[in-house]
C-alpha cells in the first residue's frame, strides 16, 4: 500500500487551521512563511495525486506579504473548481471547453475568502461534478493519499487529497449527491454538508429547481469546521436559520440515534456493516440511546434522484455553447455526462414527478426526526474502490450500476436539505479510512458538531502520517 503525505518540521508543522491561527498570532510562525510551505507541499505529493487544477502560487505569496483580515487571516487553502474565484479559471474538471479567468469572485468564494483564507489555487473534480469519483480520460485520477491505488472520492477529491496529506488543513468542497461527505469518508477527514441556504452560494446552485447542491470545507479536526461555519455567519447569514453560532466542546445531551446500515436500494457490505455497527456500540458507550432500524426511505428514492441528476447533464449539453462560449466541444463530454443526459431526454415527461418526489422527501424526514434525533449510517456502502472501477470512458450503464452500488447512503440529505457529517470513525480491514456519517434534523448543525467533538475526544482521528513515510 502506497502512502504519500507532505507533513514535515516546516512553518504548518502538522497544525490544523486552528492551530496554525494561534501560530500565526503568536509569531511563530509568519505568513509569507506558511504559504511558500503550502506550495512547497503540494508542489511535493501532487504529480502522485493529481489533485491541483489551477495553481495560483505566485498570487498566494503576493497575498500573504499584505493579507486580508478575518479569523483564518494567512492561512493557505483550495477552491474546488466549480466556483468562481477572480482571476482564476472555472473549468469544472471537463475538456468540452476553455475557460476564461473569472471577471469577479462568485458568491460563495467572496464569504469564503472574507474569512482570511489564502487560496492557492483550484483542485480537480470529476466532469461538472457528476461522478462519485474524480477520474479524467485525459488527466487520469485524483487518488487517495492514503493508498495511490484507491480513488480519493466523489467530485471534490482534489481538496480532500490535498488536505489529508498535509498540503493545506481546509479546503472548500461542495456537495450534491455526497460529495463533502465521500472524500470526508475515504480519506480520513471532517466533512459537514450544512442545512440548505447555511452559507452563500453561486448563483448557479441557487437556481436548481431542487437546491440539491450545498458548499462547505473538508478539514482534519472537528474545531476547523466549526470555527469555519462561526466565521463564515459573520459575514453572510441566512436569516431564516438559526445560527450555528461557536461550538467548541461536546454537546451534554444524550440523543436518541437510530441506526441503518441497509443503503437506499443497495445494503452494505459485510465489513461496512460491522463497522457501523461498533460505531453505533460507542454512541451507547457513551451514554446514547441507540436503536436499529430499516431504512425508512422508498427504494424508489434513487430512480428520481438519478432522473433530477441527469436533468443537470442534459442542461450543460444543450446549453453549453451559451454558458461557456464559443469554444464548447460537446464532443469532448465524457461517457458519464452523456448518458446521463440521454437518460433525461428519454425521462422528460417524469421529471415533474421526480422533482415533486425529492421535495416532498423532507416531509418524510421530519417524521423521522420526530422519533429519533440523530441517524448514524456509513458514509458509503463499500470499501473505496481502486482506481479503474469508475472510469469514465466506461458504458455508462456500466459506470451507473458501480456508483450506486457505491453511494447508497449520501443523496437523501441532498433531497431533504438536512446536514449531515462524515466522521473517520472507522478504518478497514484493508487499512483504508471508512467514514461513518450522522445526519440530523434541518438547522442542526449545532447538534452534530457537539456529538463530532464528543466522539474525537473519546476515539480519535487517525493520522496519515503517524505511520506512512513522507511521499
Amino acid at each position: 500500500m502506497t502512502r504519500v503525505h507532505a507533513f514535515s518540521d516546516d512553518a504548518l508543522a502538522d497544525l490544523d487551521a486552528c492551530g496554525l491561527v494561534a501560530a500565526l498570532r503568536a509569531g511563530d510562525v509568519s505568513i509569507p512563511e506558511v504559504v511558500d510551505a503550502a506550495v512547497a507541499r503540494t508542489e511535493k505529493v501532487d504529480a502522485a495525486l493529481g489533485a491541483v487544477a489551477h495553481a495560483a502560487y505566485d498570487r498566494a505569496r503576493e497575498e500573504a506579504r499584505s493579507p486580508r483580515g478575518g479569523f483564518f487571516a494567512g492561512v493557505p487553502t483550495f477552491v474546488k473548481d466549480n466556483v468562481d474565484v477572480a482571476g482564476m479559471p472555472t473549468q469544472h474538471g471537463a475538456d468540452a471547453f476553455t475557460a476564461e479567468p473569472a471577471k469577479a469572485d462568485g458568491d460563495f468564494a467572496r464569504m469564503y475568502l472574507a474569512t482570511g483564507l489564502i487560496p492557492l489555487g483550484k483542485t480537480q473534480l470529476s466532469e461538472f461534478g457528476f461522478s462519485g469519483a474524480a477520474d479524467h480520460v485525459r488527466l487520469g485520477a485524483v487518488r487517495s493519499p492514503w493508498n495511490l491505488d484507491h480513488y480519493a472520492g466523489a467530485s471534490s477529491a482534489g481538496s480532500a487529497a490535498l488536505v489529508a496529506a498535509g498540503a493545506v488543513p481546509i479546503a472548500h468542497a461542495n456537495d450534491g449527491g455526497g460529495s463533502i461527505r465521500i472524500p470526508a469518508a475515504v480519506n480520513g477527514l471532517v466533512g459537514l454538508k450544512p442545512t440548505r441556504g447555511r452559507l452563500a452560494q453561486d448563483r448557479m446552485m441557487r437556481e436548481m429547481p431542487v437546491r440539491i447542491v450545498s458548499d462547505g470545507v473538508l478539514t482534519r479536526s472537528v474545531r476547523d469546521t466549526a470555527a469555519f461555519y462561526r466565521e463564515a455567519e459573520k459575514i453572510w447569514r441566512n436569516p431564516l436559520l438559526a445560527p450555528v453560532g461557536d461550538i467548541t466542546r461536546p454537546g451534554r445531551a444524550r440523543l436518541r440515534i437510530a441506526v441503518v446500515t441497509q443503503g437506499i436500494g443497495r445494503d452494505s457490505s459485510p465489513e461496512v456493516r460491522e463497522l457501523t455497527l461498533r460505531t453505533a456500540a460507542l454512541l451507547e458507550s457513551l451514554g446514547h440511546h441507540v436503536e436499529e432500524i430499516d431504512n425508512p426511505i422508498p427504494d424508489s428514492f434513487p430512480e428520481h434522484f438519478v432522473r433530477f441528476w441527469s436533468m443537470l447533464a442534459l442542461v450543460i449539453a444543450r446549453r453549453g455553447r451559451k454558458d461557456f462560449g464559443a469554444t464548447w466541444d460537446p464532443t469532448k463530454l465524457d461517457n458519464l455526462t452523456l448518458g446521463l443526459a440521454r437518460h433525461a431526454a428519454r425521462n422528460l415527461h417524469r421529471q415533474p414527478y421526480s422533482i415533486a418526489v425529492l421535495r416532498r422527501s423532507q416531509h418524510l424526514a421530519a417524521r423521522h426526526r420526530a422519533s429519533y434525533d440523530v441517524t448514524l449510517t456509513p458514509t458509503l456502502a463499500t470499501e473505496t474502490p481502486r482506481v479503474g472501477h469508475l472510469r469514465p470512458d466506461q458504458d455508462y450503464d456500466e459506470i451507473m450500476t458501480r456508483l450506486m452500488e457505491w453511494v447508497a447512503f449520501t443523496p437523501l440529505q441532498n433531497a431533504t436539505g438536512e446536514p449531515a457529517v462524515s466522521l473517520p470513525l472507522a478504518t478497514t480491514a484493508a487499512g483504508l479510512p471508512q467514514g461513518m456519517m450522522l445526519g440530523a434534523g434541518a438547522g442542526r448543525e449545532a447538534r452534530l458538531l457537539g456529538l463530532s467533538y464528543e466522539l474525537e475526544e473519546a476515539v480519535g482521528w487517525p493520522r496519515i502520517h503517524a505511520s506512512a513515510e513522507a511521499g
